[in-house]
This record gives structure tokens, sequence and C-alpha cells, in this order.
């Protein structure tokens, strides 16, 4: 199809009996080798062929998809990090085998806030790591009665812990340490976290939770729910 429609401009261009205008078109282009390859492009009305500007626009396409294609995979391979949640103690927000990107690069320009869904190397065993959510900042008090928490005396809202997740349970008021941070899983009852192992130094956090990719029912973003003290 491309090559009728090159061939047609050049047909109505050249007749068998040029007239005084067409000849000395005719003329123009064999003089002028460069403009007869753009002039055979153009129809009777000297307007680009639909083909030809098609043609581009598919090239321009092409080089923006690609270029944006990198984009991605730089951002992905340097700013995020691809992870396996292993375990249920992130129930509901996130199950077992779950796969999800973290953020390794936000608390270089943010600081670690209360309902960060953070991950960390595990203080006991630093070859593993650990995905639990802030709940005490450095130098705030945290007690837990009968399941409810409490921050600096105050009950924090913890909306994203399901009441069959909850542990009610006591905890004995501690003071987080500067630079450190109290974590703790949603599901409350089958969680090993701060209660076990402490506050976690901030040195050990290395990322955030921002977006699950797998299972497929599961893509989004792992929007941070707040646990602020009223």
């Amino acid at each position: 199809m491309e090559r009728q429609d090159e061939k047609q401009p050049a047909t109505s261009t050249s007749p068998e009996t040029p007239a005084p205008a067409s000849s000395s078109l005719a003329t123009a282009s064999q003089l002028t080798p460069g403009v007869r390859s753009d002039r055979s492009e153009l129809n009777a009305t000297g307007r680009p062929a639909p083909a030809h500007s098609l043609r581009n626009e598919i090239r321009v396409w092409t080089r923006d998809l690609l270029i944006a294609i990198g984009l991605a995979l730089v951002i992905i391979v340097f700013l995020y990090q691809p992870v396996k949640v292993e375990g249920t103690s992130m129930a509901p927000l996130l199950s077992d085998q779950e796969r999800i990107f973290i953020n390794k690069f936000v608390y270089r320009f943010e600081p670690i806030e209360r309902g960060d869904v953070v991950v960390f190397w595990y203080p006991l065993d630093r070859s593993k790591s650990f995905i639990k959510r802030v709940i005490g900042l450095p130098g705030e008090t945290v007690e837990i009665r009968q399941g409810a928490v409490y921050v600096d005396g105050k009950l924090i809202p913890e909306p994203y812990v399901p009441a069959q997740y909850e542990d009610l349970s006591d905890f004995a008021l501690v003071r987080v340490p500067k630079d450190s941070y109290f974590v703790m899983g949603d599901h409350r009852i089958s969680s090993n976290d701060s209660r076990v192992f402490g506050p976690v130094a901030s040195r050990f956090i290395y990322g955030r939770a921002v977006f699950a990719y797998w299972p497929v029912d599961h893509f989004g973003s792992l929007s941070t729910t707040e646990a602020k003290t009223q």
C-alpha cells in the first residue's frame, strides 16, 4: 500500500505530454536529486502523503516508549528493590509469599514516621530481614494495656489491626531510645517484633514498603496508614 501511494504523486506530476509548468518541475527535479525524493512524497495538493506522516508518528512514539521503559528500569534498579514477604505477621496488609517493592532511598530525604511499614535487618540476626509497622518514635514511651497501644500515655488508633488479629495481653511501659523505633506486626498474635527483641536502631532500617505487584489481585500501592497520637 505504501509503494502505491508513493507512485501516484510521481505519475500525476509527470504526464506523458508535460505542460510548460510541469516540465520546469521535472527539470528542477532532475537537477536536484534531493528535491525529487522529497517531492515524490507529495500528493497533487502539495501536502505530505499520509503514509509518510504515519511512519514519522510511529517512529516518534517508538522512541518515546523506549526512553520511558529505560527510565523506568533505571528507577526500579537504583531506587526500588523487589522483596518477597515470608510469614503472616503483617496480615491482612501483606500475605505470605507476596511480592512487593521497597523504596531504598526514601529515608535519606524524609524522616521515618509512625505508621510506616519498614524493612530492616533483624537485630538478633543481621542475615535476616523483617518487615513491620512503626509504632513508637525516638524518645517516646510505648505501653500496651489489654491489646490497646498507648504512646506517651495517649491511645493511638490502629485501623490496620483487625479484631481477630488483636493480642489482648499487656506490655510494660518502655521508652524508645534515641535514633531507634518501636515496631510491631499488624497480626499481633503471631508477630515477632519489638515486644520481643526491643526497639530497632535507625541504622538497621533500609527501606519502606511502597508497592505490591504479586499476586495480581494485590497489585497496587501500599499506602501508609498513619497512627498519630490524639
